[in-house]
C-alpha cells in the first residue's frame, strides 16, 4: 500500500514543483529583458543608474535561486518517478545536464548583483570596459551557456519520458523544436529562451493531471493482488 501511495504521489510533487519552476523563471527571464538591455551602452549602462531598473533587477536575482531549488526538486521527482527502470547513460545527462543548468543560472545572477554592488559602491562613471564585460559575462551565462544545457536536458527529459511512456508522444516530440531553438537562436534572438519555462510547465501541467488518473501499473498490480 506505501509503495502504491508513492507511485502516485511522485508524479503530483514532479507537475507540482514543475509549474512553480517555470513560473518563477519565466518572470525572471521577463524582468531581466525589461530592465538590462541587450547591448551595453559606452558610459556604463541606463539600467545600472536607473533606480527602477535597478529594483527590478534585483527582484529578477532574488527570484532566481528559488528557481534553482524547485529545479532541482523537479529533477528529483522525476527520476523518483521512473525508478529502477532508468537508463544509465540517459539519467547521467539528465543529471549532468540540469546541475549545470543550475550552476550557470546561478552564474548570471552572481555576475548581474556584482555588478549592482560594484555600482553601488564605486557608481557608474568610470571604467566603461568594466560595466561592459560584466554585462556581456551576465548575457553569455544566461542565453548561451546555461540555455545550451537547458536544450540537453530538454533532449534527455523527452527521450526519457517517451521511453518509458512518462509523457505523450506529443510532448516527447515537443522537445525536439524546443531543444534546437534553446540549442541553436537562444543567443542571437531575444525571448527566444522563455521556450524552455513554457516547455516545463506544459511537462509539469502533463504530469499533474496524469497523476489524478488511474495508473496502469498500479491497476495491474491490483489485478494481481486479488
Amino acid at each position: 500500500m506505501e509503495r502504491k501511495s508513492q507511485a502516485l504521489r511522485t508524479p503530483r510533487a514532479a507537475g507540482l514543483v514543475g509549474i512553480i519552476f517555470a513560473l518563477l523563471l519565466a518572470a525572471a527571464i521577463i524582468l531581466i529583458r525589461l530592465a538590462i538591455p541587450e547591448r551595453p551602452g559606452n558610459a556604463g549602462d541606463v539600467w545600472l543608474t536607473d533606480p527602477s531598473r535597478r529594483r527590478t533587477v534585483q527582484t529578477a536575482l532574488r527570484l532566481i535561486p528559488f528557481a534553482g531549488i524547485f529545479f532541482l526538486w523537479f529533477m528529483g521527482a522525476v527520476r523518483a518517478r521512473i525508478g529502477k527502470a532508468e537508463d544509465q547513460f540517459f539519467a547521467t545527462v539528465f543529471l549532468g545536464s540540469g546541475l549545470v543548468f543550475v550552476a550557470t543560472l546561478f552564474g548570471a545572477a552572481a555576475a548581474a548583483g556584482s555588478l549592482l554592488a560594484t555600482a553601488d559602491a564605486y557608481g557608474t562613471g568610470s571604467e566603461p570596459q568594466m560595466w561592459s564585460f560584466g554585462h556581456h559575462l551576465t548575457y553569455s551565462l544566461l542565453t548561451t551557456y546555461s540555455m545550451r544545457m537547458a536544450a540537453v536536458f530538454t533532449v534527455s527529459t523527452s527521450s526519457i519520458g517517451h521511453r518509458f511512456r512518462v509523457l505523450p508522444g506529443w510532448l516527447s516530440l515537443l522537445g525536439c523544436p524546443v531543444a534546437l531553438t534553446l540549442l541553436l537562436v537562444a543567443d542571437s534572438i531575444a525571448w527566444s529562451e522563455l521556450v524552455f519555462p513554457l516547455w516545463a510547465l506544459v511537462v509539469s501541467l502533463h504530469l499533474l493531471v496524469a497523476s489524478f488518473r488511474p495508473q496502469p501499473a498500479l491497476a495491474a498490480e491490483s489485478r494481481t493482488a486479488l
